[in-house]
């Protein structure tokens, strides 16, 4: 299956206590289902996200045609993503007023191995 991959960085606020309690709203089941739903609208198709000590790094893997601008938009857009955005910013080195798209910095790609 054919797809865009995009992989993107945020910090997390440097208190144990605050990155455990993200894990546990990122745990399996924990996400709420309408942030799920919506990327799924938007054409996100799988997403991962790794932690290291404060750096997360997001995997996302989309639709072949992804415009990733405009699904941003899009995503922000959609049912309690604004609610949920200002939720986990009490984890993030963020402000509670700012979108995913403004909070999750995209990494260029560097290097991919050869088939």
């Amino acid at each position: 299956m054919a797809y865009k991959r995009y992989c993107k960085t945020l910090k997390l606020e440097d208190d144990p206590q605050l990155i455990e309690e993200y894990k546990k709203v990122h745990a399996p089941g924990a996400a709420w289902p309408e942030i799920t739903q919506g990327m799924r609208e938007v054409g996100i198709l799988d997403m991962e996200i790794y932690l290291l000590g404060t750096q997360l790094f997001m995997i996302m893997d989309t639709v072949p045609d992804f415009d990733h601008e405009s699904a941003m938009k899009e995503l922000a857009s959609k049912p309690r993503q604004s609610e949920w955005e200002a939720y986990v910013s009490q984890f993030q080195k963020t402000s509670a007023e700012a979108s995913a798209d403004e909070k999750w910095q995209l990494l260029e790609r560097i290097y991919k191995m050869d088939k």
